[in-house]
């Protein structure tokens, strides 16, 4: 967290805020000569530095000295948003007895709540849902708590949010689903969950699927994870399929996961190319010869 001081007072009392050294804090503000509200040319406040470095008696004592608690610095954070992007659920709990916003945004849409998820901080997100935080509230590029939760695979926060009404299946603007970012991130207890709430698993970004990408980069887990729930094998609106993705990445345990699974050895992509066509490797190669033989036979 950066900021400009603007005086020698100001910068004491930004230090005292940053490490927590409440004796001075109160000795500037006690002064008269620094106000509880001093900030930055950017508008962080004392109260946010200290929020964000988790000072929990320096919170409150800048709170009883008259901070204003939802102020926005110029990016549209506050003090609730740093202290629940740096999980200090104390702070948190704190800023709400005295009247803390969930509502208030930054420029790119970003919340408590959906920075909170976005960190894994399940005891702030707790925190924050009891507060009334709004489960459905959405970046400006439509990402959501649950789909910001689930590309960093933080498996507590998904079920919290989920038990509290979030939608499974709810896309980003670019088409984008919880799933299919799990998915493509590895985050195979992430992807168990969200399947077993329901979530769509031939859900598609450009025409790819969560089981595409999955087999592209060789996240043998959520593959494997993927196949319990019947996904779609045979070739999809992008004009290929997962065991051609699986053949391209290189990975045999992933390949041999789909074959076991009855992947279509014979099935061309949209180039009239067979998974054998796209890889030298002559391990893949066998297997996939040795399922075409067993298949005739």
């Amino acid at each position: 967290m950066s900021f400009k001081k603007e005086t020698p007072l100001a910068n004491a009392g930004f230090w005292a805020a940053r490490k927590g050294n409440l004796a001075l804090l109160q000795l500037l503000l006690n002064s008269g000569r620094v106000d509880a509200d001093c900030r930055d040319s950017y508008g962080t406040t004392a109260l946010m530095v200290a929020s964000y470095n988790g000072h929990y008696e320096c919170v409150k004592e800048l709170i009883m000295q008259g901070a204003d608690i939802n102020y926005q610095r110029e990016t549209g954070s506050t003090a609730l948003f740093f202290a629940s992007q740096q999980g200090h659920h104390d702070v948190v709990k704190l800023l709400f007895e005295f009247g803390a916003s969930t509502e208030l945004r930054t420029k790119d849409g970003g919340t408590a709540l959906t920075v909170a998820s976005q960190y894994g901080h399940s005891t702030v997100v707790d925190v924050l849902l009891k507060n009334g935080a709004n489960v459905h509230e959405r970046l400006n590029d439509g990402a959501t708590p649950l789909f910001l939760a689930a590309q960093g695979g933080h498996v507590t926060v998904i079920r919290q949010l989920l038990a509290s009404g979030a939608k499974v299946n709810q896309a980003r603007e670019d088409g984008t689903a919880p799933l299919w970012m799990a998915a493509q991130m590895g985050h195979s207890e992430a992807v168990k969950v969200l399947l077993l709430r329901g979530a769509d698993r031939d859900a598609d970004r450009d025409g790819s699927t969560a089981l595409f990408k999955a087999a592209l980069k060789g996240h043998n887990g959520v593959v494997e994870e993927l196949l319990k729930f019947s996904p779609t094998l045979g070739l999809l609106k992008n004009g290929s399929t997962a065991l051609h993705a699986a053949v391209v990445g290189g990975n045999i345990r992933t390949v041999l996961l789909l074959l076991a699974a009855n992947a279509d050895t014979a099935l061309p992509n949209e180039h009239n190319e067979l998974p054998a066509d796209l890889t030298k490797s002559d391990r893949i190669l066998r297997v996939l010869r040795q399922k075409v033989v067993n298949r005739d036979s």
